[in-house]
């Protein structure tokens, strides 16, 4: 009695706590998998391929988006990103499912692909855009000119909040999460998502039959 995984897509602007509700997503669930992204860029000290991202040449990536291998992907300062189907695919065909931490961009790509059916979206909004850049500040990490430029993104990202399928507004970081992880649970019982429903009403159907006299 499985089912078909859920790719599940989680947007938010710089600030509005993406990132944390991710990590406590795949904390609720171990078995949700952290889609790895694909790059062109080369590796930093550290890093391993297929840990931090799939290191590609950029012949390999032009190819691998010119057979349709490639979910979403984006050029951003001379070097390709994005997201390879395969490990999707497999992890779909197992019944698990993919977290995908990307922008509005790279969400309408994932939903407008092959495997779109099987997409959940779902965008953050913070509680304010002074509490916005309260956060941004509170990380005490870039200077003010990279604020105002995170700001601004900021609201060109909140403009797309209609085109998600569920949207929180992350004014308390627990209930945001619990609220989270309701969604997923719904989803995952959609009707459509179960794909062995089909042969166990007929078994069911069977044995009305027996029991007819």
């Amino acid at each position: 009695m499985s089912r078909r995984g859920l790719l599940i897509i989680l947007s938010s602007p710089s600030g509005a706590g993406k990132s944390t509700l991710a990590k406590r997503l795949m904390l609720w669930d171990p078995s949700i998998r952290f889609s790895v992204s694909a790059t062109t860029r080369a590796p930093r000290p550290g890093e391993v391929d297929g840990r931090e991202y799939y290191f590609r040449s950029r012949e390999e990536f032009t190819a691998m988006i010119a057979s349709g291998d490639m979910l979403e992907h984006a050029e951003v300062f001379g070097n390709y990103y994005g997201s390879p189907k395969g490990p999707v695919e497999q992890a779909m065909s197992e019944g698990r499912d993919t977290l995908f931490d990307i922008d509005w961009q790279g969400g309408q790509q994932v939903r407008n692909s092959s495997l779109g059916k099987d997409v959940i979206s779902i965008f953050v909004l913070p509680p304010s855009i002074a509490e916005l850049e309260s956060r941004l500040r509170g990380r005490a990490q870039d200077s003010d000119d990279v604020i105002a430029g995170r700001m601004q993104k900021s609201r060109d990202e909140i403009s797309h909040w209609a085109e998600y399928d569920y949207v929180l507004v992350n004014d308390d970081l627990d209930q945001t999460e619990q609220a989270l992880c309701r969604i997923i649970e719904a989803e995952r019982q959609r009707r459509d998502r179960q794909p062995w429903l089909n042969e166990f009403v007929r078994t069911l159907n069977t044995e009305f039959e027996a029991r007819k006299p």
